[in-house]
């Protein structure tokens, strides 16, 4: 069986979208704390489109207003591949400095 697996950019997206709900790209940017930087965040999120992972929707503007944004937010799949990398990483770390052989 063929597992998703996350890039650390990705793990974040996903993070800030499940804590925090739907965000444009710079809102994510902004509350990453760094993790995240402008130039690479909407491929990142292209990517994660891509796979299933979050879904988007262009935001209703009336003229004048500039530029419509992309809304982001999680889906099931996001959630379920999320919470798995977590339960590996707590499964793993776990196992910090037990043998088995």
């Amino acid at each position: 069986m063929d597992y998703p697996k996350l890039s650390g950019k990705e793990a974040e997206i996903l993070r800030l979208l499940i804590a925090k709900g739907e965000m444009y790209g710079l809102e994510l940017v902004k509350s990453s704390n760094g993790q995240l930087k402008r130039g690479t965040v909407y491929v990142t999120l292209d990517r994660m489109e891509d796979k299933g992972f979050v879904s988007s929707v262009r935001e209703e503007v009336t003229p004048g207003d500039g530029p419509p944004r992309r809304i982001y937010s999680v889906t099931g799949l996001g959630v379920r591949a999320y919470r798995a990398m977590e339960y590996a990483a707590r499964a793993f770390a776990g196992l910090e400095g037990a043998w088995v052989g």
